[in-house]
């Protein structure tokens, strides 16, 4: 979707807007973000009941600052360099045979989300604090409408209901929050920043 079809998103305020140089801007784009979310994945802060990654704060962040396509194209792109073996997972794991594990679902629910997130960034939600909790909420919960699921399905006989909910998803509603809140700062922040340099 261009900007004639919607608000502009964050990359839209610097940078060529078509030509070749408009393109690479968005494959530098696509790789700057890649490395983004393979770094935010590495990042582990130490809480209570679990440690939080700053994963899904860099996909979601992505989103919103990339517009929908652009940041489908980048998820798409972090999956397939994991798949192929690199190491931009949380942890050391990779590969086709990591992405079918417990994690398989939210890694597919990311780039969803990134492309949600996007979409609602290009109708102007990610220019005010509430609207980025708006498209947080829902990028959070379609990341959840991915992972457990696939987390059902693989432990959910073996383990129950109780354990599915638990280690798929109430562990990890505080560090949501927080990266939430984070986010939802941050990009209006940056909004409100490129306006001032723009003026």
């Amino acid at each position: 979707m261009s900007i004639l079809n919607g608000q502009p998103v964050l990359i839209d305020t610097f940078g060529a807007r078509d030509g070749a140089r408009h393109l690479i801007k968005q494959a530098a784009l696509v790789a700057l973000g890649v490395l983004a979310i393979a770094i935010a994945a590495q990042i582990r802060v130490p809480m209570w009941p679990v440690p939080v990654t700053m994963q899904t704060f860099a996909v979601l962040t992505v989103g919103a600052a990339f517009g929908a396509r652009l940041g489908l194209v980048t998820l798409l792109a972090y999956l397939a360099l994991g798949a192929m073996g690199a190491a931009v997972f949380t942890g050391e794991g990779a590969g086709l045979a990591y992405m079918m594990g417990p994690t398989g679902g939210y890694l597919l629910g990311f780039a969803v989300a990134a492309w949600a997130v996007g979409a609602l960034a290009r109708r102007g939600w990610s220019q005010s604090v509430t609207g980025m909790i708006g498209a947080l909420l829902i990028g959070n919960a379609i990341i959840y409408a991915f992972g457990l699921p696939w987390m059902a399905y693989l432990f959910l006989a073996e383990r129950g209901a109780e354990w599915v909910l638990q280690w798929g998803m109430t562990n990890f509603l505080l560090g949501d929050a927080i990266k939430l809140m984070l986010a939802a700062l941050l990009i209006p922040g940056l909004w409100t920043l490129m306006g001032k340099a723009r003026g």
